[in-house]
């Protein structure tokens, strides 16, 4: 391959990549092309999209981008999958995904700059709350200490308040109340 066709390819990466901080890689060696073509249609309906690398040109586009974190994962064939909300969606796809079709061998993912290495490190990140969930389950603990008081200092007006009910009822019945001592 050229000089030439080379820069080409690069540039091509860094165009398709801009703004991506956040990637996983698969190997999708083990998978027939029309397995292939139905994995990449149903990711395109969740605008995950998928990129075949090569390695050496990958590396290169990579440079001073937060994808450099994965360059010891670019060996063999190699394929970036990226986009939906983030990297976490990604590797929940993908690893479903390997359930299907166990030919799909992951490699690694990048998030926040950080290296997931190997399928234990995409399983792992699959795991992990995306950016939506892991507020709402901040929201959840700093709401909690204030429902819990809310419900302590309502508690004995509610008591009182059915007290009070009660006692309305029996003398609307023209029952008569004795006092307590």
């Amino acid at each position: 391959m050229s000089k030439a066709v080379k820069e080409i390819i690069i540039r091509d990466y860094r165009d398709r990549l801009n703004g991506v901080e956040e990637m996983l890689l698969v190997s999708i060696r083990g998978v027939s092309a029309n397995d292939a073509n139905r994995i990449r249609s149903g990711l395109a309906k969740k605008n995950i999209r998928v990129t075949v690398l090569r390695n050496t040109l990958a590396r290169k586009a990579f440079e001073g981008t937060p994808l450099s974190a994965l360059e010891p994962m670019l060996s063999g064939p190699t394929a970036g999958v990226y986009g939906g909300e983030t990297v976490v969606e990604v590797a929940r796809e993908i690893v479903e995904l390997v359930k299907t079709f166990p030919g799909i061998e992951l490699k690694g993912a990048v998030l926040d700059g950080e290296l997931y290495a190997g399928e234990e490190g995409v399983k792992r990140l699959s795991t992990m709350p995306t950016r939506e969930e892991a507020i709402a389950q901040a929201v959840t603990l700093i709401l909690s200490p204030a429902r819990t008081l809310a419900a302590q200092i309502k508690g004995p007006g509610s008591r009182l308040a059915g007290i009070v009910k009660a006692i309305e009822e029996r003398l609307e019945k023209g029952e008569t109340i004795a006092r307590s001592a």
